[in-house]
């Protein structure tokens, strides 16, 4: 279909999502976005050859518009746009916590609206998102969204009461990981190892673990029980883990980070 894409928020994920309409086919020529502050404006425009416009321009040309925008600034941004652009202009929200209901009851009319959870690994096209239909979105817009998506990363379809789940799992997903990667680094200079050599072997170690769970076709619990010889030092630090509840641990912050999610709705 004849698209052109608007991007309302051109902060890191924002960019993110321009990289990814390119790598998806989307010509630059038929990418617009709106941005406040005039020199970032000037490094996106020269960085993708896209066009930076005012709000009232984007809605009019636009087709589709990706709402990019944190989850307290989008009753503000939906109010600005009410009334402004064709009601089967596509939205995209990637707000976290705004329902397809919330969005569309800021604005006139019926809009075709899609929720998705993206995260931050998108800016490298391995990002994780889970995306939900809301009424209206005809085949044509779930092709480019879909289309779009894959040149993120890994995207599934679910429905929209399991978002929040989405959120807890996969969007805040990275930020788990990190910590936990900062507490390893910390663990081993703890251990004598110098920051720089603990930070290179503990990166090195989660990457490798990661392609080797993405490319061995085992299960975690597999992968897990192969390296962990009975009574040696990985079976040790497997039972401090156990011990501290680990799986509670883990089980109790994805419930505090859906339940924010559910707030921000």
């Amino acid at each position: 279909m004849a698209n052109h894409v608007g991007v309302i928020g051109a902060g890191v994920m924002g960019e993110a999502l321009i990289a990814a309409l390119i790598r998806s086919g989307v010509n630059t020529t038929d990418i617009s976005f709106t941005e406040k502050r005039a020199e970032r404006a000037q490094e996106l425009e020269a960085r993708y050859s896209i066009s930076h416009l005012s709000l009232q321009e984007l809605l009019s040309k636009a087709t589709t518009i990706l709402l990019v925008v944190k989850p307290q600034d989008m009753q503000a941004t939906l109010r600005e746009m009410d009334g402004r652009c064709d009601q089967k202009t596509l939205l995209i929200s990637f707000a976290a916590g705004k329902t397809i209901k919330s969005i569309a009851d800021e604005l006139e009319g019926n809009h075709p609206i899609v929720r998705v959870m993206p995260n931050t690994p998108a800016l490298i096209g391995l990002g994780a998102s889970g995306y939900s239909f809301g009424p209206g979105v005809d085949e044509d817009q779930k092709s480019f969204l879909r289309t779009f998506l894959a040149a993120t990363g890994v995207a599934i379809e679910v429905p929209e009461n399991l978002q929040d789940a989405v959120t807890a799992t996969s969007g805040s997903g990275p930020a788990y990981f990190f910590a936990f990667v900062e507490a390893m680094v910390d663990g081993a200079v703890a251990l004598g190892l110098a920051r720089e050599d603990a930070t290179q072997l503990t990166i090195q170690t989660i990457t490798g673990a990661a392609a080797l769970l993405g490319q061995s076709g085992d299960s975690p619990k597999t992968l897990r029980e192969k390296v962990t010889s009975p009574n040696g030092t990985t079976a040790a630090a497997l039972a401090s883990f156990s011990q501290s509840e680990l799986s509670e641990v883990v089980a109790k912050a994805m419930q505090a980070a859906a339940k924010r999610s559910q707030e921000l709705g």
